[in-house]
């Protein structure tokens, strides 16, 4: 049953991320009270909540759940759930939470990303990636972006990037160079860190900010200090399953008022690449793990 400030949620589909690859590795240990099920965000079905909630039995929702996705019912607070568009399907709204919060916590929030700016996004195709290019350019931004075949850049620009560089073909720091007329990108949200790092400095203005919120080439990285000096730059990052309730909460709050206007119009779409029955989750593991998606795995739970 909830506690206090908790909501209980049927569960009818759940969002795969690559934390969920890492947790099933032992590689991601979930924070001490969190479900050790994996699944960290989930749409479906208010079954009971905390009186004091905003939520009743038969609200539907997507949710930011701490642990305990993959299941039938899983508990989360509150104010980590926001209603489900009415545009979307309850398997796209599963999608939404995981990335939305961590693109809106950090290119928004922490980056502080301004109208008429310019961002690099690494990984464009991803869930991640999807996000970051439909907000940022939907806030007024340029948008460049990273990908790794001919089909995901076109799909990546299709969603409204400006130019998408194949890095397996292209230097990513020539080409944003090269588009940028040699001033660079006033932010760049990096996945990949390792040998990115000192290239993804490269491609700054001045001023610039570097936010790392994944590390999927390694989490060591060389760089050159003076040039951080030199050009004031900014070299920050994030998780989200460590920030606090009321962190996320505060992120909920800013979503709803600024992003879902634009999930009810349209303007900003969930992109979700394939659907799994969960007891196919194996399969879904495996295919995240592939790369082929553009846009976000999907669970049909129930």
């Amino acid at each position: 049953m909830p506690g206090p400030g908790e909501v209980l949620i049927r569960v009818e589909a759940a969002g795969v991320n690559r934390p969920d690859l890492l947790q099933r590795q032992g590689k991601y240990p979930p924070p001490p009270g969190a479900s050790p099920i994996l699944g960290l965000e989930v749409a479906g079905v208010i079954v009971s909540a905390d009186p004091a909630s905003r939520w009743k039995a038969g609200d539907r929702v997507c949710a930011l759940v701490p642990g305990g996705g993959y299941a039938d019912y899983c508990l989360t607070p509150g104010s980590h759930c926001l209603p489900i568009p009415t545009r979307l399907t309850v398997e796209e709204a599963a999608g939404i939470p995981e990335t939305f919060f961590t693109v809106w916590a950090n290119v928004f929030q922490t980056g502080a990303l301004q109208p008429a700016e310019r961002i690099l996004v690494h990984g464009g195709a991803s869930g991640i990636g999807t996000t970051a290019i439909q907000l940022a350019r939907a806030f007024g931004a340029t948008v460049y972006t990273t990908a790794g075949t001919e089909e995901k850049c076109a799909a990546c620009r299709k969603l409204g990037a400006a130019a998408a560089i194949n890095y397996v073909r292209q230097d990513f720091v020539q080409e944003v160079r090269a588009l940028t007329n040699g001033e660079g990108v006033h932010l760049v949200l990096d996945i990949v860190g390792g040998t990115y790092t000192a290239r993804n400095l490269e491609c700054l203005a001045r001023c610039g900010r570097l936010i790392q919120i994944a590390v999927q080439q390694g989490a060591e990285a060389t760089i050159n200090l003076t040039k951080i000096m030199r050009n004031r730059l900014t070299l920050t990052g994030s998780a989200m399953r460590p920030r606090t309730v009321a962190d996320k909460a505060q992120i909920a709050r800013d979503l709803e008022q600024h992003v879902w206007p634009l999930l009810e119009s349209g303007r900003v779409k969930a992109i979700v690449d394939r659907i799994f029955p969960f007891s196919e989750v194996a399969a879904a593991h495996r295919y995240l793990e592939s790369g082929a998606h553009i846009g976000k795995v999907i669970l049909k739970v129930s």
